[in-house]
């Protein structure tokens, strides 16, 4: 066991050269090259923000639509009592309740991806703020899952709009897609997520705001890129 993963490692430690920075198209050649698997693998953005992690005012968040999806179906809920619960139903959405639906998630239930609920459920939604807080479930106007029309919101997720949000250490981590789309699928993915990213920047951060950024498959390399295209004159990718 050990042997095959120290293999693995060695073959993925030689498609990149150490310190150099590639762009989109060249980075996902090389996580082509990669230890091939049975399934198909997730292909991942990461990024290390330049922020003040201790200024409440440098928190990045924010939402990108991505055009060709994660690559996976996307579980939808919706907390709702009034007659938009049925058209949301109709847009697509798994599970859409009210009462009950929290009574249900309170006692463990976790059976989907993303929750939209309408601004009047929040007062009870509220509740899962433990359960839901630290799965990054928990439904935000900022995210455009506290809405007043929930069918759009959901049509919206299924159509590949995600969110992200920077960890305590100043990371953002997204999948963008399979290592089964094809080079432009991928490429216009990315593309899009970097540039809401750069959009999402707080006023308030100076000097470099995208310190890192890396492209990654399931079990394939970390490929360094090359962002400079992605930032303003005044900040570099180190």
């Amino acid at each position: 066991m050990t042997t095959k993963i120290s293999k693995r490692n060695k073959a993925v430690d030689v498609l990149t050269e150490k310190g150099k920075a590639y762009l989109l198209p060249e980075a996902i050649k090389i996580l082509r090259q990669g230890p091939t698997t049975k399934f198909d693998q997730s292909v991942a953005l990461q990024f290390k923000l330049g922020v003040d992690l201790a200024a409440s005012d440098q928190s990045v968040r924010g939402t990108a639509v991505l055009p060709h999806g994660q690559g996976k179906k996307i579980r939808v809920i919706v907390f709702c009592k009034d007659e938009s619960g049925k058209l949301a139903k109709e847009a697509g959405a798994d599970v859409v309740g009210g009462d009950e639906l929290i009574e249900k998630v309170m006692g463990g239930w976790m059976d989907f991806d993303v929750a939209v609920a309408t601004p009047m459920m929040m007062k009870e939604v509220g509740k899962l703020g433990k359960v839901l807080g630290p799965r990054g479930l928990m439904p935000s106007p900022k995210a455009g899952t506290v809405t007043d029309n929930p069918a759009k919101a959901v049509k919206e997720v299924k159509g590949g709009r995600i969110e992200f949000k920077m960890d305590k250490f100043g990371n953002v981590n997204s999948s963008i897609g399979k290592l089964s789309f094809s080079d432009q699928a991928l490429t216009e993915n990315a593309t899009i997520f970097i540039e809401s990213l750069v959009k999402a920047k707080p006023k308030t951060v100076k000097g470099t705001y995208i310190k890192t950024g890396y492209l990654s498959s399931t079990m394939g390399p970390g490929v360094k890129l090359d962002l400079a295209k992605f930032l303003k004159e005044t900040e570099t990718a180190e």
